[in-house]
């Protein structure tokens, strides 16, 4: 998926990618753990759950773009003088 050279915005759309994978799951985590113990109001969760999905779908378009194709040659194209 991400072949060849990986370029300094693939990296850093990894590291974006990364936090914000590791912030919505801590969100959905405490959620999960605080809804066992009473009452949770989920409107109030909505921004900060939205927020890592927006970072996350960003991180993913920045690996995309941020991968350079290698040129390969095929094995049966040689030039001829």
């Amino acid at each position: 998926m991400f072949e060849g050279e990986k370029t300094r915005i693939f990296w850093i759309g990894l590291v974006i990618l990364g936090l914000s994978s590791i912030s919505l799951f801590t969100i959905l985590w405490y959620t999960v753990i605080a809804s066992q113990f009473g009452y949770w109001n989920w409107r109030y969760l909505v921004p900060p759950i939205a927020g890592p999905v927006v970072f996350i779908l960003i991180g993913l378009y920045m690996m995309k773009s941020g991968a350079k194709k290698e040129k390969r040659e095929t094995p049966g194209s040689t030039k001829l003088l």
